[in-house]
């Protein structure tokens, strides 16, 4: 347990911290999931969801939630899926 007012304030920073990365984070989740049932389903809407969630990952690099390599990596998957799904 924190006892000067400095870790106590820290501490606060971090719950703060913490439930804002979380929210981004599942947000990116929920991004990546729309795009790959839009995939699925044919959507014509596919594109922007699959462009929103590039956007998306992008996003969170910058914010040093994710790393660059784990961005590039799921982006280059989920295209790759879609170019074998519309062959």
């Amino acid at each position: 347990m924190a006892h000067s007012n400095q870790a106590k304030k820290r501490v606060r920073q971090n719950l703060k911290t913490e439930l804002h990365n979380r929210s981004i984070k599942s947000r990116l989740s929920h991004y990546i999931k729309l795009a790959y049932a839009a995939i699925d389903n044919n959507d014509e809407k596919k594109d922007d969801l699959i462009k929103t969630a590039q956007s998306n990952l992008d996003k969170a690099v910058n914010k040093n939630l994710i790393h660059k390599n784990k961005a590039s990596r799921t982006k280059s998957r989920m295209l790759k899926y879609k170019k074998r799904t519309e062959s």
